[in-house]
């Protein structure tokens, strides 16, 4: 059983998360392919080498030109679930999906099947979490354990308007 351990110390992105697998020995190639599987499109991926305080690292980055972002859960869960992804990274994007989607229902306080994800229902956050799913089965991960995320304090601007920090569905 192969084990990632993440050493979160300043917090984790998408971007970071990709970066990472292609340090492990994800290939670009092969998560392209596996992403052209969805029918999302606009976006193109893109690798460096960077340093940063003396350590070296994958710049992973989604490069997209949407502007509209907003996508149902149920729709994201469809369109994963209709797609020709490989059953492991198909079934472990949905289960990302539904954890958010659950996280989104219980603070608005609706089902489910009513939460529209703003942030997440772009473009880019699809790449992210089905690109981390493909990566985790590509490398043949089975577990993710993680350090504590730090928690930030203020607020932040949303699409419902000023939120506390750590916002209340990252929060839960």
């Amino acid at each position: 059983m192969k084990t990632l351990y993440l050493d979160t110390f300043s917090g984790i992105s998408g971007d970071m998360f990709l970066g990472l697998l292609c340090d492990l020995g994800l290939d670009l190639a092969m998560l392209e392919a596996e992403l052209a599987k969805l029918p999302v499109s606009g976006y193109r991926l893109t690798t460096a080498r960077e340093q940063r305080h003396g350590i070296a690292g994958c710049r992973f980055q989604v490069l997209h030109e949407e502007t509209h972002h907003h996508r149902s859960w149920s729709s994201i869960d469809r369109m994963l679930a209709e797609s020709s992804l490989a059953a492991p990274a198909k079934d472990l994007a949905r289960r990302f999906f539904r954890r958010l989607g659950a996280a989104e229902a219980k603070v608005h306080d609706i089902p489910i099947d009513q939460v529209h994800f703003h942030e997440v229902g772009a473009v880019d956050a699809i790449v992210d979490l089905t690109g981390a799913a493909i990566g985790l089965s590509l490398l043949g991960i089975d577990r993710v354990w993680c350090s504590p995320l730090p928690l930030s304090r203020g607020m932040s601007r949303a699409a419902h308007g000023a939120l506390p920090l750590p916002a209340p569905a990252t929060l839960e």
